[in-house]
């Protein structure tokens, strides 16, 4: 019996060590699987790294922290850091909590942080803390966001001028040329008013000038600014990327984008993928953080 039993526990533990439990896989932007180790040194040699994220998805956070903290290492600490998740008019808190004069419950309580904060980004503006690294708010304050999608871009002009420090400058283009709008406008309908499909579109060009200018500003030769940004900001080299391109060219920049699979292998998905420098690709059942 006790040779039945054993019989049958190597044939379960062989079926169990054949079944792939891969948590990701990284490809090129020619569908080549690409190691970590060579991902980070490949990302050394840029000005800007976008690095799309799935905002609930915890293996996506974890390799935002393992892949900084190896790119310091790679860069000899010549890093610098930024994410949407922050807002222009926090930096101050921001700040004060990287100098240690604010502790994380000062900083949660005068900022207007993501409800995902402590789990998803506290341990990358920890990392920075750590390391003395500059971590810059680079978003739009939401209100002046939700105020485009409502009344339109040309409220902003409305602004006080201190307001207007925290957005990007006026006057902000926007066009259906810029990768991923087109998209938005398809998802609002056909039927929907053309006026409000614009309004939605400049919302979130609002969001993406302000980071871009954001990260222009902030930006320093030698170092490597990598953003945290959600994956559309930076998907098919729109969004942030874009308007960063049509101000300074010559920026060497790379977008790491993300999608999710039900293939065990994490193969390059057959369909909705259109690859970007550096791939990302998770298990659609991934632990999600809310």
């Amino acid at each position: 019996m006790k040779h039945i039993f054993i019989a049958i526990l190597l044939v379960v533990c062989g079926v169990l060590s054949a079944q792939n439990f891969k948590p990701y896989q990284f490809y090129d932007k020619k569908g080549k699987e690409i190691k970590p180790e060579k991902l980070f040194r490949e990302l050394a040699d840029y000005d800007v790294v976008f690095f799309g994220e799935n905002h609930n998805s915890s293996i996506n956070h974890w390799l935002q922290l393992k892949i900084t903290e190896a790119l310091y290492a790679q860069k000899n600490g010549q890093l610098i850091l930024g994410a949407e998740m922050f807002e222009r008019d926090n930096q101050s808190q921001l700040n004060q909590y990287l100098n240690g004069k604010f502790d994380a419950k000062t900083l949660k309580d005068s900022a207007r942080l993501w409800s995902n904060f402590t789990t998803d980004y506290k341990p990358l503006v920890d990392f920075a803390k750590d390391k003395k690294l500059s971590f810059i708010a680079t978003n739009i304050p939401r209100k002046y966001a939700s105020q485009t999608a409502k009344e339109g871009l040309e409220s902003l002009s409305n602004l006080s001028a201190k307001e207007k420090t925290y957005i990007a400058q006026l006057p902000i283009k926007v066009t259906l040329d810029t990768p991923g709008y087109p998209e938005m406008k398809t998802m609002m309908g056909d039927h929907a008013d053309g006026t409000k499909v614009m309004n939605f579109i400049s919302a979130q060009a609002t969001k993406d000038a302000t980071m871009a200018e954001s990260i222009l500003k902030n930006i320093q030769a030698g170092k490597t600014f990598i953003h945290y940004n959600g994956n559309y900001h930076s998907k098919e080299f729109g969004g942030i990327y874009w308007y960063i391109k049509q101000k300074n060219p010559n920026l060497k920049m790379a977008v790491i984008s993300v999608f999710e699979s039900e293939n065990p292998e994490l193969k390059v998905p057959e369909k909705d993928y259109i690859p970007t420098d550096f791939n990302l690709i998770i298990p659609s059942d991934m632990t999600k953080t809310y």
